[in-house]
């Protein structure tokens, strides 16, 4: 009787607890506005919180409501479709919410193809022994390599990207391709190059992996352009900056480089943007994400 007793009396304490849990969340999915398909890795930040989620592989986010300020916005971003800001009053009860998201028109640029010989070329790092350190990201983090045109040759399609993945972590797990313009504030990555989803694993760690992209036809820009590595969530785990998170970002790790004088790697946070990182070693070089990628360059 007794035991009955002090099992009712924790169900009546537990319950206003998980109530109050729920009322404390903003949960939903991120959906193609005419397909009504699920996007899977789209970003979400609340504005003022600078706090941000992630959805998964089907288009599911969770993430706590505002603690600043009574109002505020979400601000959905999905690869490929247009930004969409959504107001939230946190009185209100935000639960399930279905946030419908346009796909961006893309303009593709004409390329005009001269009798010109054409030649691949590396460029970005090109040695095969990495620095000491280790990259790595939690979920809808980034880090972002600027492949620059040192020659200032005219550049064509972008052939492959390549990562230097770390031995250490989980090389296996999968991330996402990005490439950018540095047409941001202060030369920061910004517009998407690469507007389809491309998301690969590595078959192990401690070497370079490489990504074919000759089938998404991407030309270069003729200054340079950004490759990035996302971290993301793989099957029905998500993931939060600022909840009670379901998921542990184990995940690759990228290894660093330190052959270049200047920095040219960003880190992007959700909810907070990108940085540039500035760290140097005792010779003054920078470090940098190992990145490198194979363009087609006009002779």
């Amino acid at each position: 009787m007794l035991r009955r007793l002090l099992f009712f009396v924790a169900l009546g304490w537990l319950l206003p607890q998980l109530a109050s849990a729920q009322d404390n969340r903003i949960t939903g999915r991120v959906v193609d506005s005419k397909t009504k398909e699920p996007i899977p890795f789209a970003s979400i930040g609340l504005k003022e919180e600078a706090t941000g989620a992630l959805t998964n592989e089907y288009g599911f986010f969770q993430m706590a409501k505002p603690e600043k300020t009574a109002q505020d916005s979400l601000i959905v971003q999905a690869l490929g479709y247009l930004r969409k800001a959504v107001h939230v009053n946190r009185a209100d009860k935000l639960e399930d919410l279905i946030i419908e998201v346009e796909k961006r028109n893309i303009v593709l640029r004409n390329v005009e193809v001269a009798a010109n010989k054409v030649k691949p070329s590396d460029m970005g790092s090109n040695k095969n022994t990495p620095g000491e350190g280790m990259i790595q990201g939690m979920p809808g983090s980034q880090y972002a390599f600027f492949v620059k045109n040192e020659k200032g040759k005219k550049l064509g399609m972008i052939r492959t990207v390549s990562f230097y993945i770390g031995e250490h972590g989980f090389p296996k797990e999968p991330f996402r391709v990005r490439i950018y313009k540095n047409d941001g504030d202060y030369n920061a990555p910004n517009t998407d190059l690469l507007t389809e989803n491309v998301v690969v694993s590595a078959p192990g760690g401690g070497a370079w992996f490489t990504v074919d992209m000759a089938p998404y036809n991407i030309p270069a820009p003729d200054e340079g352009f950004f490759v990035a590595m996302e971290w993301i969530v793989a099957g029905e785990k998500f993931y939060t900056t600022n909840f009670m998170d379901n998921y542990t970002p184990y995940g690759q790790i990228m290894r660093p480089t330190f052959e270049f004088k200047e920095s040219r790697t960003w880190t992007y946070t959700m909810g907070k943007g990108w940085s540039l990182i500035t760290m140097t070693n005792g010779s003054g070089l920078r470090y940098n994400a190992m990145i490198k990628a194979e363009v087609d360059v006009y002779k």
